[in-house]
């Protein structure tokens, strides 16, 4: 196997390592119950990390055993999914960037407005026709049922750090003035008026706060801060890929240019 192959072969057992992160990222971010319920977001990144890994695997077998069809399908591949990978990530910037939360005085969480929120997030999340899906499968989850295990008294439960999801679907809004019984049960609220969402909370246990559009908030508001995080790891993928991809091009380039040469040399003399 030849220099150029021999770096070829390295830098493509680079990208299918980068593939990893990847992956693990998506399946992170669709076993997060709030993805569980929207089928929308699961698979893109899982999708992308097994395609990214599948043509390294192409391209390293082609660089070892120097079989130029492999090469050639690796390297279109590559670009393509790079750039699919790159508009996933501005994309997901894009739309993640407005922010519908504000702090709530002597709270350690924050509550969350739809409004806040990108159009594109809210028409396919907020507005759609499956938000009755949504809302069941929420019900289901754990999500609420555990703050009770987690927080005893009143001034443990202010003090939490809340996910979005926690922070509106699982108890009334604030400004509803409800009082504490446990994190999932609120009796009395002092200003009924003060909040839309203060007639529809509900002690039923599978009902809370899930007909709330406060909740729906709350789970743009999980959406947002699951993809950012995501974010993170597809952004420093893209960049190593990137550059085992220029290296990688560069190297196949030099080897063609030798091979030429030589074979010039050769009918030379």
């Amino acid at each position: 196997m030849g220099l150029a192959n021999y770096i070829t072969a390295i830098l493509n057992f680079a990208a299918f390592l980068c593939s990893i992160p990847i992956i693990a990222a998506g399946i992170w971010f669709a076993q997060k119950p709030d993805n569980v319920c929207i089928h929308l977001f699961r698979w893109p990144v899982i999708v992308l990390g097994f395609l990214i890994l599948l043509v390294s695997l192409a391209g390293f077998v082609g660089a070892c055993f120097y079989k130029k069809t492999l090469l050639a399908f690796y390297l279109c591949c590559m670009a393509i999914l790079i750039a699919l990978l790159l508009i996933l990530l501005v994309f997901a910037f894009v739309v993640t960037r407005p922010d519908g939360s504000y702090d709530v005085p002597g709270k350690g969480y924050k509550e969350y407005r739809v409004d806040g929120y990108s159009s594109w997030l809210r028409n396919r999340i907020v507005d759609s026709k499956s938000w009755y899906k949504i809302r069941a499968c929420l019900a289901d989850t754990d999500v609420c049922p555990k703050l009770n295990q987690q927080y005893i008294t009143v001034d443990q439960f202010f003090a939490a750090h809340l996910s979005p999801l926690q922070a509106r679907c699982c108890k009334p809004p604030t400004a509803c003035g409800y009082n504490f019984v446990n994190p999932t049960v609120w009796t009395n609220p002092t200003n009924p008026t003060g909040d839309p969402d203060c007639y529809l909370w509900s002690n039923d246990q599978t009902q809370l706060c899930y007909n709330c559009k406060s909740c729906r908030a709350g789970l743009l508001g999980n959406l947002r801060s699951e993809w950012r995080k995501v974010n993170i790891i597809l952004m420093v993928a893209v960049v190593v890929l990137i550059c085992v991809y220029v290296i990688a091009c560069s190297a196949l380039k030099n080897a063609q240019t030798e091979d030429l040469f030589r074979r010039y040399k050769q009918g030379w003399i």
